[in-house]
């Protein structure tokens, strides 16, 4: 499992992080990263072309001369694509060029990005970014306190800081992202990433194939006065039993019995024999 240093804003050590090995310590996938890469500029792509056909220019739809007896080339329309100001054949039209992804390839192209990263030695992990005011200079001075060499820098934090936010916007080649909205392409784009103590242990949970097994809830041992009367209960069942066994013995009989609201029918004399 690779360690990783803690830092805080001045740019010293005050301890060391758990990585987990199947996030920051993975073989980096090149094809992986080109697929996730070209799926999200694909989706940036605005795709708002528009070229106009021979329906949409302007111009009047008479036909110009006859089709025949003039000695010049046929001819319907002003509008013709093969004019000048015509219509255009085959043009592109808005749409949009994104398409679906799997998620799992998407993830797999965040692990190899942040092993790159811990393997080229471009990650820093900072304790916490508590900025005691919003602006630019200060965070400057802390950021080279941090990391002196710097050209591009990718900041990542879990929770919003309106501070951290205001103060990172205005400097050329620093990017404040999410936890949630990181991106492969935004790790392969920028030279240094620095994570804060709270983004490790989010992309460690989130990221991480193994997840912790919850703890097993022991249940406490019966008093006496419990077993007591769980067998005084025991001791009463044998006699709900047997009573609801009587009275389903005695059921059929009372089904048998005849209603009391009908008289019982005479029974039919015997015919007399002829003589």
């Amino acid at each position: 499992m690779p360690v990783a240093d803690v830092k805080n804003l001045e740019g010293k050590k005050i301890g060391t992080i758990d990585l987990a090995d199947d996030v920051f310590g993975v073989k980096v996938n090149s094809h992986l990263l080109h697929e996730a890469v070209r799926h999200y500029l694909a989706g940036k792509h605005a795709g708002t072309h528009k070229t106009k056909d021979k329906s949409e220019v302007s111009g009047s739809g008479k036909k110009l001369w006859k089709q025949k007896g003039t000695g010049r080339a046929r001819v319907g329309s002003i509008r013709s694509p093969l004019w000048r100001h015509g219509g255009t054949v085959h043009g592109p039209t808005p749409r949009s060029y994104s398409y679906a992804l799997p998620k799992k390839m998407i993830l797999g192209a965040l692990r190899s990005a942040l092993s790159a990263k811990l393997a080229e030695q471009k990650l820093t992990i900072v304790d916490a970014w508590k900025l005691e005011s919003h602006k630019t200079k200060a965070f400057r001075e802390s950021l080279s306190k941090i990391d002196k060499e710097t050209p591009s820098i990718l900041l990542v934090d879990n929770s919003s800081n309106v501070s951290l936010e205001r103060a990172s916007r205005n400097l050329a080649g620093v990017m404040l992202v999410p936890t949630h909205e990181l991106e492969p392409y935004d790790l392969l784009r920028h030279d240094h990433l620095m994570l804060s103590r709270e983004a490790v242990l989010k992309l460690n949970h989130v990221l991480s194939a193994t997840k912790p097994e919850t703890p097993v809830q022991i249940q406490p041992a019966p008093s006496a006065a419990t077993k007591k009367a769980s067998s005084d209960a025991e001791v009463k069942m044998p006699a709900k039993t047997s009573a609801k066994a009587d009275s389903a013995t005695r059921a059929p009989h009372k089904a048998a019995k005849k209603p009391a609201g009908k008289k019982a029918e005479p029974k039919a004399k015997p015919k007399a024999k002829k003589e």
